[in-house]
């Protein structure tokens, strides 16, 4: 096979180009009305091998592909496949209606395997940290149940929940970590650069210093001496931190510590509820057995402390207890949405009510994360204004104390 470089016009009348892999320029004309293109130059392309340096260059320039792409993927091919258009034509006509490279190849990859016989779910492991496990989990379940064309819908509108809860909790956390920062960099332009040009007037004071003025000078000389080795000790701790993060273990820990935090874990803890029901409503409505999809969820949950109580649900319903009592026994859940579940499992409408618990979960998320500011402000405005209350006493008090001996002495 060869690879080809075509141009031509689409359904619409619109100018395209790309690439294919075929064995003749009959075989690219074949494949380009498959996917509604008219050809209008068709030529063999330069060899991969001529400029892979030029090559490995645009792919590492390439924009990576992000949750909207994703979004945008999982609906065009929901709609395609109600239309009743064989994947490998819907994936064809994808790629050459795509303007972004990552997706391309991405499809193209996905197109091959596919050719080669492999099922799509198996196609798309290559591309887990981009689709995520669960996604590829439930393209696998929607093969299984031949309900592809329904799981692709109910994924678009996961995705566009996950994407919703997710920027809502980076808005929460800005505004405080902003804050943080900007406190941590005064401090360290303060002790650097302020405060040793007053060392030197209160040198020639040939006076007794105060005790705030003394330990503000004694911070800021260790910090001038030591500031290299404090830089690399802090990039070392990050990069060990991150590194212990990716851990299983750390991981763990890390997701826990998280909802605990104080003010802003209420908000985390809450958001991933609202995922964890909206994703096991997702599975139960794709007809997956239950402990089937508490396994497909506690598995490819985005909170390993959450996963772990998930995993304890599902092993309590191999024993026989019911949904509600493992629920209960993970002390995660409030009174209203363990009566919420209590109802859904005796009346068989799990689905339905574990798509309401998702929904009063996000609301409780929206509204926690609009109270956030009024609950953090009165907390950095006193931790603000006893750092400057610090500050200023330590640099002007022994002003104050010359002021009014020469006063005094006058």
């Amino acid at each position: 096979m060869a690879l080809y470089k075509w141009r031509g016009r689409n359904a619409r009348g619109e100018a395209v180009e790309s690439q294919l892999e075929a064995i003749s320029e009959g075989d690219v004309v074949k494949q380009l009305s498959v996917m509604g293109v008219i050809p209008l130059h068709i030529a063999i392309a330069a060899a991969a091998n001529d400029n892979s340096i030029v090559n490995w260059l645009v792919r590492q320039n390439q924009k990576p592909l992000v949750t909207e792409d994703i979004l945008m993927f999982s609906r065009q091919m929901y709609t395609l496949s109600k239309a009743n258009i064989p994947i490998i034509r819907a994936l064809t006509g994808l790629k050459a209606s795509s303007t972004k490279p990552a997706m391309v190849d991405m499809i193209d990859n996905i197109t091959t395997n596919l050719e080669r016989g492999t099922s799509l779910s198996v196609a798309m492991e290559k591309y887990t940290d981009v689709l995520g496990a669960f996604y590829i989990a439930m393209i696998r379940t929607g093969e299984m149940t031949g309900r592809l064309t329904e799981v692709f819908f109910r994924l678009h509108k996961y995705i566009a929940f996950q994407d919703d809860v997710r920027q809502r909790i980076k808005q929460a956390t800005r505004y405080p970590m902003f804050v943080i920062l900007t406190m941590v960099l005064a401090m360290v332009i303060i002790n650097i650069f302020v405060i040793p040009g007053f060392a030197n007037v209160y040198a020639g004071f040939g006076a007794e210093l105060p005790l705030v003025t003394l330990a503000l000078l004694a911070s800021s000389k260790w910090v001038v001496y030591w500031w290299p080795w404090l830089l690399g000790f802090f990039i070392g701790a990050g990069l060990l931190l991150r590194r212990y993060i990716h851990t299983a273990r750390g991981r763990y820990y890390w997701d826990a510590l998280k909802i605990r935090l104080p003010i802003i874990g209420d908000i985390i803890l809450k958001a991933t509820l609202a995922r964890f029901a909206q994703s096991l409503a997702l599975s139960l409505g794709s007809n997956v057995p239950l402990l089937q999809s508490l396994a497909i969820v506690g598995r490819t949950t985005d909170n390993a402390f959450i996963g772990r109580y998930i995993m304890q649900m599902r092993d309590g319903i191999e024993r026989g207890q019911s949904i509600t009592q493992c629920a209960t026994s993970t002390g995660i859940f409030t009174q209203m949405v363990l009566e919420m579940i209590a109802v859904g499992e005796e009346t068989g409408e799990l689905v339905d009510l574990l798509v309401e618990i998702a929904d009063m979960y996000d609301r409780e998320t929206d509204y926690s994360i609009k109270g956030l500011s009024a609950a953090i402000e009165p907390i950095l405005v006193v931790f603000m204004g006893g750092l400057v209350l610090i500050l200023a006493l330590g640099v002007y008090l022994p002003m104050w104390d010359l002021s009014r001996a020469v006063t005094g002495g006058g």
